[in-house]
């Protein structure tokens, strides 16, 4: 039998229970990566160009629609005849631009980087540049061998003069390269940052600018604010921070996509990178953003405001003034399981706050949205469910947690004890153990004790004592013998339920006298 002594040590493990403020606020953000795991990210990479950029009359050039060899290609390309250069830059362009099995590692092979890289420099042919950009982006959007080729043969710095060239068609096509580079990963990512991109991509945000223009700029943009290890570096994010800003006005979903996508990385990680975005003042947009019929604006929105909750309990607070909880029960609701889940996910951060944050829940009406999911969502979504429980358990106050029985959640937790999970099943017993110790304190033991077996909740934990993984065997063996044993050793039986369910008249008189005595606070 476990001793008193080790029943509190696992206690203090679950989640935040037996912790200060401080600690559960340096702990959020590894407990919610780990609750989430794999978030799934809609937006790509890197983007391979298959279609005409938008033309531009001062960069047109007939177009001889003749087909070249590689052979012919490696000679044109190496030629001093500019005509020739263009015909055989444009063939390598057309040949990367194929929809499927583009040859690119047959062009870098073939050698031709370092030469499309001079191309870039010809400010007489802006034709050729544009054909040269556009062959490197594609060349870019591969492996990261690929995209580490096109960097080393020193593409960077010209693409980043290219961003002011005067024709647009090449600017545009030097977005999209410099997007791939970037997107490769961390190390890319920084070079293209220490390359002063950003400035230049910041130049070309205006109100005259061609919407496709700008969804690139924009999806650019996001890349440079992606990926960790590192994180980008504060003086780039300080940079980009405000046309961020500008652009989440827009009104274009995929511009808005993309930017809420930017922002969701920038919220990954330290409170103080919350810090930087919360203090821009994008809250109220990212709350009307969640209610947007379109997916690929909600997720990365929501996906944003899951990060922000992770953070301080302060910038939690601003997230709920900013309306989240108008929003996130009604996502519960979606018929989407992937925004339940999410939604889920950030409302298990908001319950692992103060207890002012779970009234604040209450006040929202989530117990019923979220009782239902316990019961009828997909086992994810049921899975995040069951993390609002318990940090609503280990954080509520007596009244909160009589509020939390009433709404009918231990009937689907109970039923959840036959899942497979060991993981979810070992929280649910500790729900169960840490409401039945809450009960005990306040003499309501028995009562819950009688609801606990009327829903079948002692056979089903008295049959996990049996199970094969050790822990849960532990954990219900505890349940069983420090809870629904007592009266037996006195050589007394429980007494049945009466039709008046007693119990249940007493969580409805706590619950109506806790909704009109105790009022809702801020911490």
């Amino acid at each position: 039998m476990p001793t008193l002594e080790a029943s509190e040590e696992r206690q203090r493990k679950f989640k935040y229970r037996g912790k200060d403020a401080s600690m559960r606020r340096q702990q959020r953000i590894v407990v919610s990566l780990q609750l989430r795991k794999a978030k799934k990210d809609e937006q790509a990479l890197k983007r391979r160009n298959i279609t005409s950029l938008s033309p531009d009359p001062a960069s047109e050039q007939p177009t001889k629609g003749v087909s070249l060899t590689l052979q012919e290609i490696i000679n044109g390309v190496n030629a001093s005849d500019p005509d020739l250069c263009f015909q055989a830059t444009q063939a390598t362009r057309k040949m990367l631009s194929r929809e499927r099995n583009p040859p690119v590692n047959l062009i870098v092979k073939a050698g031709l980087i370092p030469r499309l890289v001079e191309f870039l420099k010809a400010s007489l042919h802006p034709c050729l540049q544009c054909e040269a950009a556009w062959a490197l982006t594609n060349i870019a959007s591969g492996t990261s061998e690929q995209t580490r080729a096109v960097v080393e043969a020193g593409a960077l710095q010209p693409l980043v003069e290219l961003l002011s060239s005067a024709h647009m068609i090449v600017s545009e096509q030097a977005v999209w390269a410099l997007g791939n580079i970037a997107g490769d990963g961390p190390e890319f990512r920084d070079l293209v940052i220490a390359s002063n991109t950003i400035p230049h991509l910041l130049a070309l945000v205006s109100s005259n600018i061609p919407i496709t223009f700008l969804r690139n700029v924009t999806w650019t943009l996001s890349n440079l604010c992606r990926n960790k290890n590192p994180y980008p570096c504060p003086k780039a994010v300080k940079q980009m921070l405000p046309i961020l800003f500008h652009l989440l006005q827009h009104q274009d979903s995929e511009v808005l996509s993309d930017t809420c996508w930017a922002l969701s990385y920038l919220t990954e990680g330290s409170n103080e990178r919350i810090g930087q975005v919360v203090d821009t003042g994008v809250l109220p947009r990212l709350v009307e953003l969640m209610a947007s019929s379109e997916l690929n604006v909600l997720t990365p929105s929501l996906a944003t405001v899951g990060n922000i909750v992770t953070g301080t309990d302060l910038q939690t607070q601003v997230a709920i003034d900013a309306g989240i909880l108008s929003v996130l029960p009604q996502l519960l609701r979606h018929p989407n399981s992937t925004i339940q889940k999410e939604a889920a996910w950030a409302l298990s951060n908001v319950a692992a706050g103060p207890h002012q944050h779970i009234q604040q829940l209450i006040a929202c009406n989530v117990l019923p949205p979220l009782v239902a999911l316990l019961k009828n969502g997909d086992f994810k979504v049921q899975k995040e469910a069951v993390w609002i429980v318990a940090n609503f358990t280990t954080g509520g106050t007596v009244d909160q947690l009589i509020q939390l029985i009433h709404s009918g959640v231990l009937e689907p937790l109970v039923n959840l004890l036959t899942i497979q999970d060991t993981k979810i099943i070992i929280i649910i017993l500790d729900i169960i153990n840490f409401l039945l110790q809450a009960a005990e304190k306040h003499l309501e033991k028995e009562n819950l004790c009688l609801l606990i077996e009327e829903l079948g909740g002692v056979d089903r934990i008295e049959a996990l004592q049996l199970h094969e993984n050790h822990q849960v065997a532990l954990t219900a063996l505890n349940i069983i013998e420090n809870h629904f044993c007592e009266e037996e050793e006195n050589g007394t039986t429980l007494p049945a339920l009466d039709q008046d369910h007693e119990f249940l008249k007493y969580l409805t008189k706590k619950y109506q006298s806790s909704t009109t005595s105790k009022p809702r606070t801020k911490p």
